[in-house]
């Protein structure tokens, strides 16, 4: 579950009070705005990644207001992939299992799995260049779940790919929620891609947070 209680965070001159909302465990929650309207801003926050001036963030019942972003316990999928251009998909697969110091053996297989139920299998020994973009989304997707996080947050991940790759790429993410159970936070200005994968779409405007109609409680 992601709980966001009275949160206010800012950037500069820019900033946001009082915003609160809920995905429950196991829900795809869409946070949706306009362009420079915070979204980025206020899921920064959650992961951690942005410091909060006032309120209260909770990950699956646990308070993390105050906590590192390595120990909130989210797979975080930036809008550009971000990936190593040194590392193979095989090493990218692998880099947080490495950090966590899982042993040898076992890290193969979960890198082998993921690879596996991504459609990455091929593509183990390959670099950055040689991936298209929805190839390498879904190898930053990949790095991300790795470990088993309960939450994955992703910054607007399908919008620099084409409508046929982000078909593919709703489908994928379809996949994963259904293979791992995990809540999902995803920011997007895209309705179409909301309504296909969403169960709640909450959208910020004018630093207000609603939940469009029939999209769970309200916050």
């Amino acid at each position: 579950m992601i709980a966001v209680r009275n949160l206010a965070v800012g950037v500069g001159h820019f900033n946001l009070e009082r915003i609160s909302f809920t995905i429950p465990a196991g829900r795809y929650g869409f946070l949706m705005g306009k362009t420079g309207c915070g979204k980025t801003t206020l899921l920064e926050a959650v992961c951690g990644l942005r410091a909060v001036h006032a309120g209260t963030i909770e990950l699956m019942g646990r308070d993390v207001t105050r906590s590192r972003p390595a120990d909130r316990g989210i797979g975080f999928v930036p809008q550009e992939s971000a990936l190593f251009s040194n590392m193979t998909v095989r090493e990218h697969l692998a880099f947080a299992l490495t950090i966590r110091k899982w042993d040898a053996a076992r890290i193969t297989k979960r890198v082998e799995e993921l690879a596996d139920w991504l459609g990455l299998t091929r593509l183990l020994a390959r670099r950055p260049h040689g991936l298209s973009g929805g190839e390498a989304q879904r190898v930053a997707l990949g790095r991300a779940l790795s470990y088993g996080p309960g939450i994955l947050c992703m910054d607007e991940p399908l919008s620099a790919l084409d409508d046929e790759t982000r078909t593919e790429m709703c489908d994928v993410l379809h996949a994963v929620r259904s293979h791992t159970g995990v809540t999902i936070l995803h920011v997007s200005h895209n309705l179409n891609e909301a309504r296909r994968l969403a169960d709640l779409i909450y959208v910020l405007k004018d630093g207000a947070l609603t939940l469009l109609p029939g999209d769970g409680e309200s916050p």
